[in-house]
């Protein structure tokens, strides 16, 4: 007897699919920035930071690395509440989030950071230029701007890793499925809702890096260099 395909039922939930995607954007997003910020300063510490600095910032990148976000969620869900410091789901999901992207925007600001030449360096400096400017304007500006689009797939691929989330309780996108796939049993139609809602979110993902890109470099849109 074929399979006989029932969306409907599916779909019949869709309040709670759209709030798990909302709540997968909520998460992604905050990851994102804080991840960033996260993984900007590790990487200057790794690059212009004294030795002491550089180790501990290293050890972080390639203990977060080297380990499953799985294992970094439960610990710092489960882990710290088995010692007193209960954190409450959606902050433990997005600290487990920020920790493990900042390790790899580290790594990837840290290449962005060693591609500027010690030339451009120096010429800033004899135009006057004070070291705070240098460092905005002449090494972490250009250095974001070379790495963006390999940082705008790295936060797509955080919002898509966030779904493993759904293991340590947390009611974003597919935690919400689970539910959905309970309350009809139709696994297979919800696992294919479930790929299309993440496609589209990961289109509205990409496009808003896109335009993101349009308004902070400028250059790159006047060259017409892919962002």
């Amino acid at each position: 007897m074929p399979y006989q395909f029932n969306f409907q039922a599916v779909l019949s939930h869709w309040p709670l699919l759209a709030h798990g995607a909302w709540v997968t954007l909520v998460l992604t997003f905050w990851a994102t920035i804080a991840g960033f910020v996260v993984g900007t300063l590790c990487a200057v510490a790794r690059t212009s930071g004294p030795v002491w600095l550089q180790r501990i910032a290293g050890a972080y990148v390639e203990v977060i690395r080297n380990t499953p976000l799985l294992i970094q969620a439960y610990f710092l869900i489960f882990g710290l509440a088995s010692t007193g410091m209960r954190l409450p789901i959606m902050v433990g999901a997005v600290l487990a989030l920020v920790v493990n992207v900042g390790a790899y925007t580290a790594e990837v600001m840290r290449a962005g950071i060693e591609s500027i030449k010690a030339g451009q360096v120096e010429a800033a400096g004899c135009l006057g230029l004070t070291q705070r400017q240098i460092f905005m304007h002449v090494v972490l500006r250009p250095a974001m701007e070379r790495v963006y689009p390999s940082l705008a797939s790295l936060y797509v691929l955080l919002m898509l890793g966030s779904s493993v989330l759904s293991a340590v309780g947390v009611e974003e996108l597919f935690g919400t499925s689970n539910r959905v796939q309970s309350a009809t049993y139709r696994n297979f139609e919800v696992f294919i809702v479930l790929g299309v809602i993440y496609l589209g979110l990961t289109m509205i993902m990409r496009l808003t890096f896109w335009a993101l890109g349009l308004i902070l470099f400028p250059r790159r849109r006047k060259l017409g260099t892919p962002l």
